[in-house]
């Protein structure tokens, strides 16, 4: 498993602050921060990186960060960041909503919407008193199933982490990062989909709970309902526009109507998805003697040259170029 850390002891104590902020800039994320701890800051970063998903153990002394549109124009991941709270308080401001994280807690936020963030205190006036222990996992925006639009209502929102779903995604990333140095690179690409699958089931919770009015409406909970049916489904070969309709007892014309209000197509929302996992099993180690048509053939593509062409046009790079990358990038075992 690749991991990387950032440490500030053999860096001069006048230069830490901005060669810390310069480090958060090519791990996590570009903002312009401010402390007033800048002239002693301590800061260490812990990074594991699993592929398309990353995630950043960060501990440091108060700070106050904000990102703003010129630094989203000049770099952005457009990836979302889920915060884990694991010591102290934090907290972020964003889509006009404000929010304070005790231990526990996790936050959804936008690395392409403008945000403000602190450690520290919890209150505006001395934001910067206190240090703080948390991880970040950053996802690219599509990788997750849901519209952009209900996962915008998320962000800035405060999610429990002692109960259910939260619970368990929480558990898992304190021990991916407490134990990353025993994993394999093999490791790395399992615990990426699973990694994956507990944040998507954790929002769709948030989501069905959230008692916002707009949110609450049956259309909402039959589109989460759907998405859901679809990602059990990708895999059969049967699974269609129909199919999903008959299987929730609605009309096509009404399915097609509810995709097409949110900007997609049903038969583009299942290519997307099933590409997402042939973009996934072409990483994973452990599937390296499986020929890629079979991949491809497995999660919808019979035919070679239609996925070929699919997948590029997705992803920028031919299927065969995906895994050559994915095998370059893994750390060379010793042994």
């Amino acid at each position: 498993m690749i991991t990387s850390v950032v440490r500030l002891d053999d860096v001069p104590v006048w230069e830490r602050f901005d060669f810390w902020w310069q480090a958060v800039a090519r791990s996590v994320v570009s903002v312009s921060a401010s402390s007033d701890r800048a002239a002693d800051f301590w800061a260490e970063m812990t990074t594991v990186d699993l592929g398309s998903v990353q995630m950043s153990r960060v501990r440091c002394a108060g700070f106050e960060a904000h990102r703003s549109r010129s630094r989203i124009r000049s770099s952005d991941p457009e990836a979302y960041q889920l915060s884990l709270v694991l010591r102290g308080s934090s907290g972020i401001r964003q889509e006009g909503r404000e929010t304070l994280l005790a231990p526990t807690d996790l936050m959804l936020y936008d690395t392409s919407l403008p945000f403000k963030a602190w450690t520290g205190s919890g209150s505006a006036k001395g934001r910067h008193r206190a240090g703080s222990d948390g991880l970040i996992l950053q996802i690219p925006h599509d990788a997750l199933p849901f519209p952009a639009a209900q996962v915008r209502r998320l962000l800035a929102a405060r999610i429990a982490g002692r109960q259910g779903v939260a619970a368990l995604l929480g558990d898992v990333l304190r021990g991916l990062v407490t134990r990353c140095d025993e994993l394999s690179a093999a490791d790395a690409a399992r615990l990426r989909g699973i990694i994956l699958d507990l944040v998507i089931a954790a929002l769709a919770h948030e989501m069905e709970a959230d008692p916002t009015p707009s949110l609450t409406d049956p259309g909402r909970t039959l589109g989460l309902q759907i998405r859901a049916f679809v990602e059990q489904q990708l895999a059969q070969a049967d699974l269609s526009p129909a199919a999903i309709a008959a299987a929730h007892h609605i009309s096509l014309r009404q399915l097609h109507r509810m995709f097409q209000q949110e900007g997609h197509t049903v038969s583009g929302w299942i290519r997307r998805r099933r590409l997402e996992r042939c973009r996934r099993a072409l990483a994973d180690p452990l599937l390296d003697g499986m020929p890629i048509n079979a991949i491809a053939a497995r999660w919808g593509f019979p035919n070679d040259s239609h996925f070929n062409r699919t997948f590029r046009r997705a992803f920028g790079v031919t299927p065969a170029a995906y895994r050559r990358q994915a095998r370059e990038e893994r750390p060379v075992r010793e042994g």
